[in-house]
């Protein structure tokens, strides 16, 4: 990457480098049974909005219109203490139990079959996690039998009777989750857990070999375990898995532009990620490639009050936690993450927002009252509705910047689909400068000669720290970006300092 002009950079886009697909699985989130994003987030019987099995339909929409893909499910931390069995039959028989990752108390009115036909209303892929925390391989054969058997059998005549006719055939399924976190209930060492995981996986795929499996990755970069944990795990389960988890996590700690080095350093992560799978997969000598599923990702401000749990002999229903209000800079980062996530797109084949409803979420709710869009929801709504065909392999170059811990990290961050059926190219550009606007000059003559411009628009603020609320969530929005220039095959525009744009372009064959 060369440096151009101070303040200015540049971008050639052509549809004959690509990096892979635009992967819809990419546009994914998450429900865990956390906070308020079950009860009172996707289900409230008493809600003015209710629909006839307790889903709140404004949820519904707004989760439609997000345009999400796959949604994890039910954890999470949750997860590695969940007994499944607690969550299905009647609801009045089910019993309330103590979650102890997060020190509430969980009703059990929502479980494997409410989750089941919320999906298909919200028209989302479920992507399921089995307990290996305190659970283990006939539990997941169990759970899978429930889900995917149609039936004559126990478990799925269970179900049947539990009014599911037809198994849900759910694909995706995460063995266990951040099992290297001390803080993870049934906490175990990478070889322990990389047993454990193949365990379950062998016997999960005698029951239905084409199953899509999930190994446990570390549960962030900075963790100890990193590295030696994806070499130890994959060795034990490289031939039974597809993908191995990441997650990871920003927050603004008081220097913004280190906060908007998050893109860059998300893309640190994977390259490692990518380093450790392949080193197994060397070793092992083998033909098939293991992948990433980015199945956890966000901005989360984990230090605020907002994300301390209860205490004591509090173990409450549904508290608030986790509830961040989110700025327009956060938004701009995690537009930048997805723009990360999409330049990865060969390797990084799933990719989860945690989460999707009130817990560190694009949508909002009020119990009994009204929902309203964060600030991240529109960069990831746009992406997901704009982003098709293939992704597009920039030549960029742009000046430098350097924040906090972070050093020599670009000032520009984009990306580019081509869908060649639809006649479309989009340009998805992040300006990481917290106090300067950067100028794009983008050479697109190899788009061919008749490229027009749709649209452009810039999501930005002179207050960075912008936030939405139930009585104000419209004041700030994504807003044409009136500096795009389209001359031949030059495109030029201005994106402000804090900011992600969107650009829209016709090509004509």
């Amino acid at each position: 990457m060369s440096t151009p002009a101070a303040n200015s950079a540049k971008i050639t886009i052509d549809p004959a480098f690509t990096v892979g697909p635009v992967r819809r699985r990419t546009f994914g989130a998450f429900v865990e049974h956390l906070g308020r994003c079950v009860y009172t987030g996707i289900f409230e019987p008493e809600h003015p909005m209710a629909d006839a099995d307790g889903f709140r339909a404004d949820v519904l929409e707004l989760t439609r219109e997000l345009g999400v893909s796959t949604v994890r499910y039910p954890g999470g931390n949750f997860v590695s203490g969940y007994r499944w069995e607690d969550g299905v039959g009647p609801a009045e028989e089910r019993p309330a139990r103590l979650d102890l990752a997060w020190h509430s108390t969980d009703p059990n009115l929502v479980g494997v079959d409410e989750f089941a036909k919320w999906s298909v209303k919200a028209g989302v892929e479920p992507m399921m996690a089995v307990n290996l925390g305190t659970r283990g391989t006939q539990e997941a054969v169990d759970l899978l039998e429930y889900c995917n058997i149609d039936g004559g059998t126990a478990f799925s005549d269970r179900r049947r009777a539990n009014g599911a006719e037809q198994g849900y055939g759910i694909r995706m399924w995460c063995l266990g989750n951040e099992m290297d976190g001390p803080w993870q209930i049934g906490h175990k060492n990478a070889l322990e857990y990389g047993r454990v995981a193949a365990d379950a996986a062998r016997a999960m795929r005698m029951v239905d070999p084409d199953l899509e499996l999930v190994a446990c990755g570390s549960s962030a970069p900075g963790m100890d375990t990193f590295g030696e944990w994806e070499r130890v795990v994959l060795t034990e389960t490289y031939e039974l898995v597809d993908l191995v988890s990441a997650h990871q996590y920003f927050e603004d700690l008081g220097d913004l532009q280190e906060h908007l080095s998050a893109g860059h350093r998300m893309d640190s992560f994977i390259r490692d990620i990518i380093s450790h799978i392949d080193h197994v997969k060397s070793v092992k000598k083998t033909a098939k490639q293991v992948n990433i599923s980015f199945d956890e990702w966000n901005v989360w401000h984990a230090g605020r009050d907002e994300s301390k749990v209860p205490s004591g002999k509090d173990w409450p229903v549904a508290p608030a936690l986790l509830e961040d209000r989110y700025s327009v800079a956060d938004a701009v980062v995690v537009g930048d993450l997805l723009v990360t996530l999409l330049r990865h797109t060969d390797r990084v084949h799933s990719a989860s927002l945690a989460q999707l409803v009130n817990v560190i979420a694009p949508i909002m709710t009020e119990p009994g009252g009204r929902a309203w869009k964060q600030t991240i929801f529109h960069p990831f709504a746009l992406t997901s509705r704009y982003a098709a065909g293939t992704v597009l392999q920039l030549a960029v170059e742009s000046p430098w910047l350097s924040g906090g811990k972070t050093e020599d990290f670009a000032a520009l961050s984009a990306v580019a689909t081509f869908d060649a059926e639809a006649g479309e190219a989009v340009v998805f550009a992040v300006n990481r400068s917290a106090a300067e606007a950067l100028s794009l000059d983008a050479a697109v003559a190899g788009l061919g000669n008749n490229v027009r411009l749709i649209e452009a628009v810039t999501f930005a603020n002179k207050d960075p720290y912008w936030h939405a609320t139930a009585d104000d969530s419209t004041s700030v929005l994504p807003a044409e970006n009136v500096s795009v220039k389209l001359d031949g095959g030059r495109l030029t525009a201005v994106l402000p300092a804090v900011s992600w744009t969107m650009i829209r372009l016709a090509v004509e064959s």
